[in-house]
């Protein structure tokens, strides 16, 4: 049965039956970002910031000080509170789990680092059939750690929802095969287009590993999944369809009953939003390239939308990050529900109570544009 649900027919105390698929009131299941998700009216647009665990909070940086970004996503309480400190300082409507997408490969047996200013790097790429071979199933007991922090924080969290990650295939497999960070995934489309077997057989691999990564989050107690494919935008529709689309669907289908939302999320995906949405997801998430009410269009009327607004914004005065809150939030409106956010991560550079004023502005707006109808 989903979480949030009540688990048999019960009586309120008006004595009217209560379904056991409904929400508890108050819960996060019954939370603004979770109904927006499910596409279900709310008091207000919900917002959260990819990226809002860490980044441009100086609290963060004071306690991420000489613990290297691996080591701190393996200690269940710095991850707990890591996560806590955006939900507390901006008011957010969901919290994300502070964690890396390489957590998992790295559970799974792959030699890596994440090495500041450049990202994750690994000692031997993954390029023949034997290097496929060395990535090894997981499941609790190798990412135990994930599993604590996020029982951890849903007790501290109360109603607010916690968002639960994981890289998909292609993006994870970019990197395993670059060796680290690329422009232009050469590497990864000579496989792609040169060894289509051995391709299918890695982001096979992958999308097991990436499964059982988020089943350890929801088993846990997360309310949400976000599924992060960064790199998806290197690729035409086409190529999408064919290398990558069968294995990110192969993890969003694997969750189909985990009874959370599924975000689905891409960075200069706009030819790719409809063959996105059609992976399984329930929201597709946008980058501020393609308008709301555009995307919308594109991933259909059975699916919400969460973005848009450019990371760069929050950089400039105030006049201007508000004409854009409000300009996305009107786009937003042609979606069947709509969850506020960055069409990419928080910047380093920026002002934290920017943050702050953007999630009190939207949800200020919306309230107001409810009350209208």
């Amino acid at each position: 049965m989903p979480r949030g649900t009540i688990a048999a027919m019960t009586t309120d105390t008006t004595g009217t039956a209560a379904r056991d698929d409904e929400p508890r009131p108050g819960g996060p299941a019954d939370s603004p970002f979770v109904r927006a998700c499910r596409r279900r009216p709310g008091p207000h647009t919900p917002v959260w910031f990819m990226r809002q665990a860490g980044r441009s909070l100086p609290e963060y940086r004071e306690i991420r000080a000489n613990v290297a970004m691996l080591e701190s996503c393996r200690r269940p309480e710095l991850v707990t509170e890591i996560t806590l400190q955006p939900v507390r300082r901006h008011g957010v409507d969901a919290a994300i789990l502070f964690s890396d997408i390489v957590v998992p490969v790295a559970a799974a047996g792959i030699d890596l680092d994440i090495v500041p200013g450049t990202g994750p790097v690994v000692a031997e790429p993954v390029r023949t059939a034997a290097d496929v071979d060395r990535i090894r199933p997981i499941g609790r007991d190798e990412v135990s750690y994930v599993d604590e922090a996020v029982r951890m924080l849903v007790g501290e969290l109360g109603g607010t929802p916690l968002i639960g990650f994981a890289g998909a295939p292609f993006t994870l497999a970019s990197y395993l095969v670059e060796g680290g960070p690329s422009r232009t995934h050469a590497r990864t489309k000579a496989l792609m287009y040169g060894d289509p077997d051995l391709w299918h057989a890695l982001a096979g691999r992958l999308a097991d590993v990436t499964l059982s990564f988020l089943r350890v989050q929801v088993d846990a107690g997360v309310s949400a999944v976000q599924l992060f494919d960064s790199w998806a935008g290197a690729l035409s529709e086409a190529d999408y369809r064919r290398f990558v689309l069968p294995h990110s669907a192969r993890v969003l289908a694997g969750l189909a009953d985990a009874g959370v939302p599924r975000i689905h999320f891409g960075v200069g995906t706009a030819e790719l939003l409809g063959a996105m949405g059609e992976a399984g997801a329930d929201v597709v998430g946008v980058d501020w390239r393609t308008p709301l009410d555009v995307a919308t269009r594109r991933v259909g009327p059975e699916r919400a939308v969460q973005g848009n607004l450019d990371p760069a914004v929050l950089l400039s005065p105030w006049p201007v990050v508000e004409a854009e809150v409000r300009r996305i939030l009107e786009q937003g409106r042609a979606a069947p529900g709509h969850v506020f956010n960055l069409g990419h991560g928080v910047l380093p550079e920026t002002d934290p109570d920017v943050l702050t004023r953007v999630v009190a502005l939207v949800h200020d707006l919306s309230v107001r544009a409810a009350d209208r109808g």
